[in-house]
């Protein structure tokens, strides 16, 4: 029995250090975890200066916007609500460069495009119109910035609301979530962005051709109708632009559509081409309508009568804009005002002409025509909004939801755009003739308009994220193929000075911690309890004499050799 002692000592040791780490490791537990889908801040660079959130990875205590003054915020991650957010308090942080260990900013759920609630009561509308100014100030602001921490957008839900009650709670109590003090730890495991090497953009285009002469139908003259159809916003995962330039797509789609309509029978095709374009590469100076009009042979772009390009036509009430480089004297431009004009005043609105010289040293393109413009192409865009926006703003951000477009306005601007270019192909001009008219063969849609607008309104479209064969580009080549001819896909690299990174979205993990020194107390008591507990085991089973001697050191080689 005697050589068995050592080896039942070495287990009893065994088992004690095992129940050790088990201990250690159950310290840190959390009493819960919640899991939360979060939306990157864009992270770009501009002429190599940075822009964004330039972290992805997360690790830290959080805390709300009750914090202690005096609190040394480089550790810890703010969750900031939008309804309740100090936009002088993010201005400051950002304009001073203070430490921070990251920002989360919970936005309402109707800026999710999973939101499928209506607008709701004129009171709920006020409110939300005062939210949406406020994100979309918050939006200029952040994807101006520089920012060497993680930023992260979320949406309320049951679960991350009842977080942050709690940490109100800890905050209004001076008891800040530390190391020391235990809390909600938030956790984002996500590699470090790297480059977006060689984006893709994809231009799609569709021809209805006129009716034949005698020669080829490319000599008869063209009208191209054009939409971009990607975006750009503060967070690429949420950028659906439902207006910009959402409302443009379905437009362009619709049209379409009802032309095949009348150009399907040869008795009602007209004698002008109609050439469709969706381009990508809109925010960024229209780089992909550049390359687009680049690849044209010189016969097909001389016979551009004119090309008019939608934006943002979504959300207007009695006005559009007609934007033009031309001088407004000038006879094409007058003729375009003309028909535009003449039909809308018969559908009871109204339609300005604004005319902006474009500087062709200058590399910034603040329209879409602006392109075709510069290869002395006739061309205009048609819009609701009367001045150009800024580089980088109003192109889909996360103000740009469902709930803000009117779908209403998109089928007058489908029906305007319609009865001018068949007025214009069919000699109608100053006739009060509607060949789209209400409930006939050739109306317009409502039900079509809405399905493309719920779809794109679903669709996050920021070009550089895009595959090669992305689903939503063939899905639209496939829509015009339905209606027009000779569709195909022109592909090319986005170029110019901004550089992307990936890492666009993510899951956050929740963990509620407890405190060091609970851990310490709970070590200890647990700790004591197991010796406790070990000791009466060996007392009980072997003896004191053997407790003892477990501790009693064992005698030197020279006394067993004695």
């Amino acid at each position: 029995m005697a050589p068995r002692k050592p080896r039942e000592r070495e287990m009893l040791f065994d088992s004690v250090i095992a129940l050790v780490f088990i201990l250690v490791a159950c310290v840190d537990l959390c009493d819960g975890a919640t899991v939360v889908d979060v939306y990157r801040l864009i992270q770009y660079d501009m002429s190599g200066v940075p822009f964004g959130s330039r972290l992805a990875s997360l690790n830290h205590h959080a805390a709300s916007l009750h914090f202690s003054p005096h609190a040394d915020l480089s550790r810890t991650v703010l969750l900031i609500p939008l309804r309740e957010l100090n936009m002088s308090f993010v201005k400051e942080y950002i304009a001073e460069s203070k430490p921070l260990g990251g920002l989360i900013f919970l936005l309402p759920r109707m800026f999710s495009f999973e939101n499928k609630d209506g607008m709701g009561s004129n009171h709920q509308d006020e409110s939300k119109e005062l939210l949406k100014n406020v994100l979309d100030e918050l939006e200029k602001i952040l994807i101006h910035a520089n920012l060497p921490y993680p930023v992260y957008f979320a949406f309320e839900d049951d679960n991350i609301d009842a977080v942050l009650t709690d940490i109100k709670k800890n905050d209004v109590t001076g008891q800040p979530a530390t190391a020391t003090t235990g809390g909600y730890k938030f956790v984002v495991s996500a590699p470090e962005p790297k480059k977006v090497v060689s984006p893709p953009i994809t231009n799609i285009q569709g021809w209805l051709a006129g009716l034949k002469t005698d020669d080829d139908a490319h000599q008869l003259p063209t009208i191209a109708i054009v939409a971009s159809y990607d975006t750009f916003g503060a967070a690429p995962a949420l950028s659906v632009g439902s207006d910009s330039n959402g409302s443009g797509i379905v437009a362009l789609l619709e049209v379409a559509r009802l032309f095949s309509l009348l150009y399907s029978n040869p008795k009602t095709r007209g004698q002008y081409n109609l050439l469709f374009g969706l381009t990508s590469g809109g925010p960024y100076n229209y780089n992909g309508t550049h390359k687009w009009l680049r690849s044209f042979d010189q016969r097909l772009r001389e016979s551009i009568d004119y090309a008019i390009c939608l934006d943002s036509i979504g959300s207007w009430e009695n006005e559009l804009w007609i934007h033009v480089s031309k001088p407004p004297e000038n006879a094409f431009i007058k003729k375009i005002h003309e028909d535009f004009s003449s039909v809308a005043e018969e559908l009871g609105f109204k339609v300005n002409l604004k005319h902006k010289k474009i500087n062709i040293s200058n590399p910034r393109v603040a329209w879409e025509h602006e392109q075709f413009s510069r290869l002395r192409v006739t061309a205009a865009t048609l819009s609701e909004l009367s001045t150009a926006p800024e580089f980088l703003e109003k192109t889909g951000g996360l103000v740009d939801g469902r709930h803000f477009v009117n779908e209403a306005a998109i089928v007058r601007s489908v029906k305007l755009i319609a009865e001018s270019l068949a007025r214009h192909i069919y000699g109608h001009q100053g006739k009060n003739i509607q060949i789209f008219a209400d409930n006939s063969n050739l109306a317009v849609n409502p039900s079509y308009v809405r399905s493309w607008l719920d779809v794109l309104s679903q669709t996050p479209r920021v070009a550089p994220f895009f595959s090669k064969s992305d689903p939503f580009v063939m899905a639209l080549k496939k829509e015009l193929e339905d209606h027009t001819d000779d569709v195909n896909l022109h592909r090319d690299v986005l170029d110019g000075i901004v550089t992307f990174y990936d890492s666009t979205s993510t899951k956050l993990n929740i963990y509620q911690v407890a405190s060091v020194t609970f851990d310490l107390l709970l070590l200890l008591v647990l700790g004591s309890y197991l010796i406790v507990l070990f000791s009466f085991l060996v007392i009980t089973t072997r003896g004191l004499d053997d407790l003892i001697s477990l501790f009693r050191r064992p005698p030197s080689r020279k006394v067993k050799t004695a």
